[in-house]
């Protein structure tokens, strides 16, 4: 599926058990010291990326093609489909507020289990849901609409928490290896969707009691892994955002710690990090960095928001990207169910494929990323994927484009795809400084959210009342303006530099 994922995530093949025994595990709310230790920075980065593993198998379940069969199964309309795409990105428009409420709490992991884990639990009322619906006790409408519903609550407290979610990891993770760090745990995300993806489609396909009912079953597995991701993050090094504010670096300080080190203590002035990578790669951070204690008011946003340059032209381009991508990205997986009439084994076949090259590519464009920097990788995938609409004009039903031209498809898809993604995420951790951080992300977010969430709509009614040339229509519009967004980056030489 030719889609923008704004949060993955995946494993190391470890068990919590390994990642901190009982005598070095940190309790999220215990009192910090002003370093964080080798160990530290490992245990924590090991129990994120085993995070980000379940969480790939609850985003099997609750998106992407086994919700979007869930729904074709019940009728629902294109307009359906193109809000089911915009709700996630709508409701980033309340990552701002959610970013304040972070920066009030004096936890980054009891704030993720207060939005993310309550968000996760709801999707247990759609299960019961389809249960109802099985007896008789709901019709389709009533059943889509509360789809709806739980998608629109359960992203709503999503979006409280991810700006604070995206902050935390970007303070845990050594500046020198963020690019193979995210392009690790990114790969071993896909990894789980490419193993666990067609294993779903396959149960869900070939459930006994129909479709609909094992969506049930894997979506009720997915909420499971899914409080179970949450639970790694207690092996996780703990902030406490207040006194995160309290220290920041002014200047060519910022540059230089961002992402790197953290204050925890209360009455320490400065704070010390030695760190490698979350594998085996050598430590590339040997001197101590110091910050200075500069006292601001809590939960102030930084005025300079708006005065930051390269920040504004990231949000210019941010916003235009998700816009053109999504008047078009929520309707292929569409025409493949419902057009082309094709199983859902089948679909999810493809996008494993998809997933499948996702993960090969994202540890050699991390890598890149890091030698070369993450915007020239940004306008040559760019450039790729803005093709990819007018690729799809050229898909059929006939056994070659099925055989061969979809599974490419799929492939040339997640290749790409997979440098955008972590170049994005690199990108706005680069820009933003260290004071505030989360704000600047929640803006990212609800700037985006709000422009994928006005194409994808634009692109739903577009789908459904002008036919199957309007369908044409909007692929070729949403490929001219994703070239047409890539220009602040080009103009802007120095971003993020």
């Amino acid at each position: 599926m030719d889609s923008s994922q704004i949060e993955t995530g995946a494993p190391l093949s470890i068990e919590i058990a390994q990642i901190a025994s009982p005598s070095t595990t940190l309790s999220p709310t215990s009192t910090f010291s002003p370093r964080i230790s080798k160990d530290g920075i490992r245990r924590s980065l090991r129990a994120s990326t085993v995070d980000g593993v379940f969480a790939a198998v609850f985003s099997i379940g609750t998106g992407g093609i086994l919700l979007g069969n869930f729904l074709v199964g019940l009728d629902a309309s294109p307009v359906v489909f193109g809000m089911v795409s915009s709700i996630p990105m709508l409701v980033n428009l309340f990552q701002p507020m959610g970013a304040y409420l972070s920066e009030r709490s004096n936890s980054r992991f009891q704030y993720s289990l207060r939005t993310h884990g309550i968000g996760r639990l709801l999707w247990l009322i759609l299960v019961i849901g389809i249960i109802s619906f099985s007896w008789g006790g709901l019709n389709s409408n009533q059943l889509v609409i509360l789809s709806l519903l739980i998608l629109v609550c359960s992203h709503f407290l999503g979006g409280l928490g991810a700006a604070s979610w995206l902050s935390w990891i970007a303070m845990l993770v050594p500046r020198q290896l963020r690019g193979r760090y995210f392009g690790l745990r990114n790969s071993l995300a896909n990894l789980t969707e490419l193993v666990g993806l067609p294993i779903a489609g396959l149960a869900v396909s070939h459930w006994y009691g129909g479709p609909i009912q094992g969506y049930g079953v894997i979506l009720l597995l997915g909420i499971i892994f899914g409080i179970v991701s949450l639970g790694c993050q207690y092996f996780q090094v703990d902030i406490n955002p207040q006194l995160e504010n309290t220290y920041y670096a002014n200047s060519s300080q910022t540059s230089e710690i961002q992402s790197d080190s953290a204050p925890y203590a209360n009455s320490s002035q400065t704070s010390e990090i030695q760190s490698d990578s979350a594998s085996n790669e050598p430590s590339e951070i040997s001197e101590p960095i110091s910050l200075p204690q500069m006292p601001t008011p809590q939960n102030q946003i930084d005025s300079s928001i708006w005065k930051n340059s390269n920040f504004l032209v990231f949000l210019l381009y941010f916003g235009l990207w998700t816009f053109a991508v999504n008047l078009s990205a929520p309707f292929f997986n569409l025409y493949l169910l419902d057009t082309l009439n094709l199983d859902v084994s089948w679909v999810t076949f493809y996008n494993s494929l998809r997933a499948g090259a996702h993960m090969l590519m994202l540890i050699v464009w991390g890598r890149l990323a890091d030698k070369i920097g993450n915007r020239p990788i940004l306008i040559f995938n760019g450039i790729l994927i803005a093709v990819i609409p007018w690729l799809w004009l050229k898909m059929g039903s006939s056994p070659l484009d099925l055989w061969l031209w979809l599974p490419l498809l799929h492939i040339f898809i997640g290749a790409n795809w997979g440098g955008v993604d972590l170049c994005n995420n690199n990108l706005q951790i680069e820009i933003a400084p260290v004071k505030n951080q989360s704000i600047y992300f929640a803006t990212a977010a609800a700037v985006a959210g709000a422009s994928g969430a006005l194409g994808a709509t634009i692109g739903g009614f577009i789908a459904q009342f002008a036919g199957s040339f309007g369908i044409a229509e909007v692929f070729i519009v949403s490929g001219v303006l994703r070239l047409a967004s890539l220009v602040p980056l080009i103009v802007k030489k120095d971003l993020g530099s």
